[in-house]
């Protein structure tokens, strides 16, 4: 039995994005934000089991990556599309309600420049698919990992909504950043770029350098800049990656 219990605890994080997904779709961004941070948490909880009970198998392998495409993949997708749908001055819901009909699709108040929102969701996809052929990634990432890309929509969608900063709120209400915003995600999804993991083989210093020191400034980002320092944190993590990356190729030269 003991075999099933880290993808029961997969199931709950596809449970998790399948919830956030209907909150994404009504707009409430930051109870999307709740769901898919438990459904992260519950991915990186189903790894740990398997290792400490050490029953890694193909089947976990394919089902964490299909929940995967659920909680980072469809939910921030979704959300782009809200932000666009807000930018471009549309209802920033997918339904609304017809007091004859109740639930209609509000097709003719959804313009197309919305959908490319959800050019993040068929990156994730192709992500998340790479990986499980990708023999490379099991000490560190190449591309943004789709949980570290969901983070950093989902917080500007949720950063959107409740920000009382003019000039933040008109870079989120800005279609063309937001479209850039988008592709940047795509490429970072899947570029050959190595970034390093919060794996720690030993909790010591010489070997773990970067980790500790990326920790330090997480924690004094979000002492400071509460909400705001979620997409800074992921911004900070992709810059530090290629910092890593030069010099240790300076090291090796």
């Amino acid at each position: 039995m003991k075999k099933w219990i880290p993808n029961l605890i997969t199931m709950l994080n596809l449970l998790s994005g399948c919830i956030a997904v209907v909150y994404a779709f009504k707009d409430e961004l930051i109870l999307a934000g709740i769901f898919v941070a438990l459904g992260i948490l519950f991915d990186f909880f189903d790894g740990l089991a398997a290792r400490l009970l050490n029953v890694s198998g193909e089947l976990g392998k394919q089902l964490d990556s299909l929940a995967d495409m659920v909680t980072s993949g469809v939910v921030p997708g979704i959300v782009m599309c809200q932000l666009l749908a807000d930018a471009t001055g549309h209802s920033s819901n997918f339904f609304t309600v017809d007091a004859d009909l109740g639930w209609s699709s509000a097709t003719s108040l959804f313009k197309e420049i919305t959908f490319l929102g959800f050019l993040i969701t068929a990156a994730s996809a192709y992500r998340l698919a790479k990986f499980n052929i990708d023999t490379r990634q099991t000490d560190s990432f190449i591309g943004v990992p789709t949980p570290a890309n969901a983070i950093l929509i989902i917080s500007l969608g949720i950063i959107a909504q409740i920000t009382h900063n003019d000039l933040i709120f008109s870079i989120l209400s800005n279609p063309y950043i937001l479209i850039g915003i988008t592709l940047l995600s795509c490429y970072l999804l899947n570029a050959e770029l190595p970034l390093f993991a919060l794996k720690f083989k030993s909790f010591g210093w010489k070997t773990n350098e970067i980790r500790w020191i990326f920790i330090v400034l997480c924690v004094v980002m979000i002492i400071t800049l509460k909400i705001y320092a979620v997409p800074c944190i992921i911004v900070l993590y992709v810059l530090m990656s290629v910092f890593n990356n030069v010099m240790n190729k300076s090291k090796v030269t």
